[in-house]
Formats: structure tokens, C-alpha cells, sequence
């Protein structure tokens, strides 16, 4: 391909992604756009819950071309940085791109950076119109096959690269399913410079989708990742968080490099502000923890002006 076809594919694509999303081609996908407000298996939203808004900032949905198809994705950046923003990928819960993954976006695009999150169940199904958790579990979440997780993550990253984020500054954050999904992306993609992982599962049986689990790559960890953990979270059992500290001090040079912090008194989910289980010191604290890494690996950015 000559160097002005290339010019004019990366522009075609960038004019596509940017379209309503009424154009997607649906084959394949069960989501094609992202709805509003929260899931409903989430449960009822607390008062507490936080929304960032969106002054000094260019935000809203935007889709990613894969493999099949599109996907729908929120992105914020800053609007004084429509180039060269150093990129993280935010990976939604088990609830999906809702307004909490979207407020955190939009929190990270306020201190600089170009943070996109795409619906990574668009071909397994629509987590927002299901009422009872464990139907979420069984019908949608465990039919995600981790290979299509990693291409399609990939497909995000070269978007963004297209859409004013640096190629090489890439970072990963992931909350609860997503905290599980850092840790494996931080191995499969060796251009993540750091990775923070808020409450991801890290042990847990192999099967055809989900072939391997956190403790299983450490040995192939190609950036360090901050890992976030409560003390009182029943899903996760600190003997898992001890077991996967002493394999990362037994794995590679971003393995020996990471981390793993854990909040005593902090419950699983404790920094999703529309729960009950909301701990709000712990949550600041770890936002702060999770800056703090972004920095220290090569992922400082400039924070928009109040």
C-alpha cells in the first residue's frame, strides 16, 4: 500500500468511527450502541454516586472497527490535546459500559489522558437489560472468550492511535471482570507501559474461553501492574492475592515490578460509587495510588484546568 492510500484509509476510518451510531453493521453484535444509565442487575444507584462533567473535555460514544463488525466505545480527551494524549483503556465491570465506566473516562481524560472504553460483550449480549446477576454470569459474561477480549482491545489501541492517542503510551485499568482482563492484557500486549487492576479475579479454573488466569502469565507480564484489592471481599480470598504476590515475585521483570495494595476494610467493588459497597477513602486513596503508577511508568500527563 503506498504511503497516500495509507493517508486516505486511516482518514476513511477515522470518518466512519466518528458517524452516529444508527450505521453499525449489526452482524454478529447483539449491542451496537450504548444505553444510558446503569445495569440494571446493579441494583438501585446510591445517592453517593459521583458524575464528572464534561467542561474542557470532548466526550461522548465513538465505535471501533473489529474483527466482524464495530463496537460501541465511550471516549473522553481532553479538548486542548486532540493529538499525541497518552491512551488508557478502561475495562468495564460485569455491568458493562455504564455511566460509572463512563465517569471513569471521563476522570482520567480530565487529568490528560485519552481513556476509551469499549462494550466488550457487544457479540454476547446486552448486560444492561438483564435483572439477576448470576443469569448476567451465565448467559453473557462466560460465553466471552478471552482471545476475542484480547483482539478486541487491540482494534482499540489502534484506533485511538488513529484518533489523536500516542502508540506507544498505552495503559490498561480494569474493574472487577476488567481487573482480571488487565492483568492478562498487560501480558498479551507488550506496548502497555502499566496496568492497574481494581479487584480482578486472579485464580480460578481453566476452560476452552478462559484458558489461563492472572497467576498463570505472570512469567509473560510485559508491563507492571498495580493491583487493587479489599480486605473484606468475599469473591476474592486474600489467599489468592498472597498466592499471586509470590508468583509476580517469581515471574518476569514487569511481574517482580508490580503490585498489589489491599485496603483492610475495603469491600469488593469499593470504588464504584453507585453501590452499596462504596468506600469512599479507599476509593480516593487508590484513584491517588493509580495516578501515582500511571507516572512512575512512563505515563505522566497534564491535567485539564479547572
Amino acid at each position: 500500500m503506498t504511503e497516500p492510500t495509507r493517508k486516505t484509509s486511516a482518514a476513511a476510518d477515522e470518518l466512519r468511527s466518528l458517524r452516529p451510531l444508527s450505521g453499525l453493521d449489526r452482524r454478529g453484535f447483539l449491542v451496537t450502541s450504548l444505553g444510558a444509565g446503569f445495569a440494571a442487575a446493579a441494583g438501585p444507584v446510591g445517592a453517593q454516586a459521583i458524575t464528572t462533567d464534561t467542561e474542557g473535555l470532548e466526550a461522548g460514544e465513538v465505535r471501533i472497527p473489529v474483527d466482524g463488525g464495530e463496537l460501541p466505545a465511550y471516549r473522553a480527551r481532553p479538548k486542548r490535546l486532540l493529538r499525541d494524549a497518552p491512551v488508557i483503556l478502561v475495562i468495564q465491570e460485569i455491568f458493562g459500559v455504564h455511566e460509572h465506566i463512563k465517569d471513569v473516562c471521563r476522570r482520567f481524560a480530565k487529568r490528560g489522558y485519552l481513556a476509551i472504553a469499549p462494550e466488550l460483550f457487544a457479540r454476547q449480549g446486552n448486560p444492561a437489560t438483564v435483572t439477576d446477576i448470576q443469569a448476567l454470569m451465565r448467559d453473557i459474561v462466560a460465553k466471552v472468550p478471552d482471545a476475542q477480549v484480547m483482539g478486541d482491545l487491540d482494534a482499540t489501541v489502534r484506533w485511538a492511535a488513529r484518533n489523536g492517542g500516542q502508540a506507544k503510551r498505552i495503559a490498561v485499568t480494569g474493574f472487577c471482570w476488567g481487573g482480571r482482563i488487565t492483568w492478562l492484557y498487560a501480558a498479551h500486549n507488550p506496548r502497555v507501559k502499566a496496568g492497574i487492576a481494581w479487584y480482578g479475579r486472579l485464580v480460578g479454573q481453566s476452560n476452552p474461553l478462559q484458558p489461563r488466569h492472572p497467576v498463570d502469565v505472570v512469567g509473560e507480564l510485559r508491563a507492571p501492574v498495580l493491583g487493587l484489592y479489599g480486605g473484606k471481599d468475599g469473591g476474592i480470598p486474600l489467599d489468592t492475592v498472597e498466592q499471586m504476590r509470590k508468583a509476580l515475585a517469581g515471574g518476569s521483570a514487569a511481574a517482580r515490578a508490580s503490585e498489589i495494595i489491599v485496603y483492610p476494610l475495603a469491600q469488593h467493588g469499593f470504588h464504584a460509587d453507585y453501590r452499596p459497597s462504596y468506600n469512599k477513602a479507599d476509593a480516593t486513596a487508590a484513584f491517588s495510588a493509580a495516578l501515582r503508577w500511571l507516572e512512575q511508568h512512563g505515563m505522566a500527563a497534564k491535567a485539564v484546568r479547572a
